[in-house]
C-alpha cells in the first residue's frame, strides 16, 4: 500500500513537470512547481514513515514553507515586476465614491 501511494507521488511529479514544462502562461508554470512542491513533500513524509524517522516531518514541514514562501515570491515577481513593490503598475486608483 505504501509503495503504491509512493508511485502515486512520484506519477503526480512527473505530471507537474511536465505541466511546468508545457504550461502555456507563467501562471501554469508557477502552479506545476508549487505542486511538484507539495508533491514533494508528501514523499518526503511518506519515505520518513518507511525508514522509520520521524524526523523527516520536520523536514517535510520546512520544505513546504520554503515552497510557499518561494511561490508567493515568484507570483510577486511575476505580477510587480520588483520584489520590493506594494503597487501594481498598471493599476489606477479607485475613484468610485458611495
Amino acid at each position: 500500500m505504501i509503495v503504491l501511494s509512493t508511485l502515486a507521488i512520484l506519477a503526480a511529479m512527473t505530471m507537474a513537470i511536465i505541466r511546468g514544462l508545457r504550461g502555456p502562461t507563467v501562471y501554469d508554470r508557477v502552479l506545476a512547481v508549487n505542486m511538484f512542491g507539495t508533491a514533494t513533500v508528501l514523499l518526503i513524509a511518506v519515505l520518513g514513515f518507511l525508514t522509520g524517522r520521524p524526523d523527516f516531518l520536520d523536514l517535510a514541514l520546512l520544505y513546504a514553507l520554503l515552497s510557499f514562501i518561494g511561490t508567493v515570491a515568484l507570483l510577486k515577481y511575476v505580477s510587480y515586476g520588483d520584489l520590493s513593490s506594494s503597487e501594481h503598475p498598471e493599476e489606477e486608483e479607485d475613484t468610485w465614491t458611495w
